[in-house]
């Protein structure tokens, strides 16, 4: 199934796909003149993990249905903690990824720079504890779901 990422609605810009994530892209889509902070994650495929190593792939599965209304949750509730947010991009990919290609970006613009960078860390943190987003890594050894796959919370409230 082949997903791509959704245009921005408002200041939000979200999306999971099947295609190279161009961070470059979401940082320059979040600049704003009111904005002196844009904040960028960008989670890449590294060569090791959970004690494995030569990691040389990660196949990302997702429950599609699921995982763009808990993107609007988190963003949704990140907008309530730091009211400040003027834009905010979160891009995941799935499929195969090879070594050091872009599995996911979080990118958040403020006016200041300690509400960017609490803000997507907070987003990023968030997402991978409560997104059905699993990876499946391959290396050297073989092939298998990764060590640290976890029960999958539910996405924050809005409002409490």
């Amino acid at each position: 199934m082949t997903h791509v990422l959704v245009a921005a609605t408002g200041d939000n810009w979200l999306g999971l796909t099947t295609e190279p994530l161009a961070a470059a892209r979401a940082l320059h889509w979040a600049e704003r003149p009111s904005s002196g902070a844009v904040a960028c994650f960008v989670g890449t495929v590294r060569d090791h993990a959970g004690g494995r190593t030569g990691v040389r792939a990660i196949d990302y599965e997702a429950y599609a249905d699921q995982v763009l209304p808990r993107f609007e949750a988190i963003v949704a509730a990140a907008r309530e903690r730091w009211p400040e947010i003027a834009r905010t991009a979160v891009w995941h990919r799935v499929g195969r990824l090879e070594l050091g290609e872009a599995s996911v970006v979080v990118v958040v613009s403020t006016p200041h720079r300690a509400e960017a960078f609490e803000a997507c860390r907070y987003i990023i943190d968030t997402l991978k504890a409560t997104t059905p987003i699993w990876k499946r890594e391959t290396w050297e050894g073989g092939t298998d779901w990764s060590p640290a796959a976890r029960p999958i919370e539910e996405p924050p409230e809005v409002g409490r």
